[in-house]
């Protein structure tokens, strides 16, 4: 009865390793013959795959050298995000006056919107951070207080993360598009606005500007967009940078063309200001200056009123809900909030060179992997300067693998292929991270990313695909 007790636990560890033995030559089999493919002559190809039971290595190549990630780098900073604040943190942004009230309604000082670097504030993701519903909320509350008259301006503290920033490395032609939009401590309707062309009239011509959504009314758009051929489509690009007062739009916009282009707003506090102060005019409450913000009256040698009152308070939806958004749109401007937020909950300083440098070390020290494997730039994954390697981010979701927030972190994450993993998109570069279970029931962690490749995006897409079937 012992020698047959003891037969069969060979033979089961044997089976196992006969198991994982033909998993890694199967996944070996298929990364040699991808790394074959002729649009990969003069790109490079890196894979990690582990036993997420274990942490063993299943399978290897290239995994020591630090790629570009695009958004496959939106799973680490989600993994930060959870690991820091965890997925029931919410931000806080306040409503204030400062001055006095007289006994006619009017203010003798300003309205402040006090941000804390909420990504999601007036988005149209969650139906309790439309923009309507929280200027509403605040008008609401101006107006409870006997405010019927403000004679100062509305003005957006945008101070805690020092202004309106685009991360290093981020190119001009991506910052003025809606996904380059640049991050501050008040964002506000995901720091974008749509326009609306007109591509009727002669092939060449100028594609009319017909309007904004909403109205910029102290923004002057310079638009030198012609009109395309008809199955064109949308070639326009926008360009502007934070605190810029103007955009200038060119490319072409097709004839047969009928959409509305989302560009980023140089100064999402700022409009957070206007968007209030045009409510307020709606609803009956005028306004005497301007409308600011706290980096630009810094910036003029003046400081925001420190004694002042509440009016409101708005709490944004949980990380766990932000982060879903995140990862399933891949929202830069989340990325970039949550890193820097981060960050400033450990005591570092949020100024995105800080906190990448925070961040490396953070993980450098929770994976075992030397910091030069994770020299991230960004929060996002838009600057091609990141370079990570496949086998610091595969140990990144090993360890959230292990933590009690995994459930909600799993969940968030997009499913392609069949696979529940990140994917990851920008010139040249393609990538795709996360979690699969192999048929001998073996829990796996990967990463695989691929740079400098030509070609189209989306059939290389479908050949790395047919890569990661490997791991099924």
């Amino acid at each position: 009865m012992k020698y047959l007790s003891t037969l069969i636990v060979t033979l089961l560890f044997f089976t196992q390793a006969s198991l994982a033995q033909n998993l890694s030559q199967k996944i070996e089999n298929a990364f040699e013959a991808f790394e074959q493919d002729p649009n990969m002559k003069y790109g490079i190809a890196s894979i990690t795959v582990l036993n997420a039971n274990t942490g063993e290595t299943v399978y290897a190549k290239n995994e020591g050298t630090g790629l570009a990630t695009a958004s496959t780098m939106k799973a680490i900073t989600t993994a930060t995000a959870y690991s820091v604040m965890g997925g029931n943190y919410k931000y806080e942004t306040s409503l204030r006056y400062s001055g006095q009230i007289d006994g006619d309604g009017v203010l003798n000082g300003d309205v402040i919107i006090q941000g804390t670097g909420d990504p999601s504030l007036g988005s149209e993701n969650f139906e309790e951070t439309k923009p309507e519903n929280i200027l509403a909320q605040w008008v609401s509350a101006i107006k409870r207080a006997g405010i019927k008259k403000i004679n100062g301006s509305i003005i957006g503290d945008d101070i805690l993360f020092n202004g309106q920033m685009a991360p290093s490395g981020w190119t001009w032609v991506d910052m003025g598009q809606y996904y380059g939009s640049s991050v501050s401590s008040l964002n506000w309707r995901e720091n974008k606005f749509k326009i609306i062309l007109s591509g009727k009239g002669k092939v060449g011509g100028p594609a009319s500007l017909l309007r904004t959504s909403p109205n910029k009314p102290y923004l002057k758009i310079i638009n030198e967009v012609t009109i395309g051929k008809a199955g064109t489509g949308d070639q326009v690009y926008a360009y502007s940078a934070p605190y810029s007062s103007f955009i200038v739009l060119r490319g072409t916009y097709a004839s047969d063309l009928n959409k509305q282009i989302e560009i980023s707003i140089p100064d999402g506090a700022l409009d957070a200001a206007w968007s209030l102060q045009m409510a307020l005019d709606e609803a009956g409450v005028s306004v005497a200056e301007p409308a600011n913000t706290a980096f630009l009256m810094k910036s003029d040698g003046e400081g925001i009123p420190l004694e002042t009152t509440l009016l409101d308070r708005y709490f944004s939806p949980t990380i766990s809900q932000i982060c879903y958004w995140f990862m399933k749109r891949s929202i830069n401007l989340y990325g970039e909030a949550l890193l820097k937020t981060a960050a400033l909950q450990e005591g570092s300083d949020p100024e995105t060179g800080e906190a990448v440098d925070w961040e490396r070390e953070y993980w450098s020290e929770k994976i075992g992997e030397d910091e030069g494997a994770l020299k991230i730039k960004d929060g996002s994954g838009l600057s091609p300067e990141s370079r990570v390697t496949t086998m610091a981010m595969a140990k990144i979701l090993l360890y959230a693998k292990k933590q009690n927030w995994f459930g909600s972190y799993y969940e968030n994450m997009p499913t392609y292929n069949n696979m529940k993993m990140k994917s990851g998109t920008i010139g040249g570069v393609l990538g795709y991270t996360g979690y699969h279970t192999a048929p001998d029931g073996t829990p796996l962690v990967f990463s695989f990313l691929i740079n400098n490749h030509m070609g189209r995006s989306q059939p290389m897409r479908l050949k790395m695909f047919k890569m990661l079937d490997a791991l099924k």
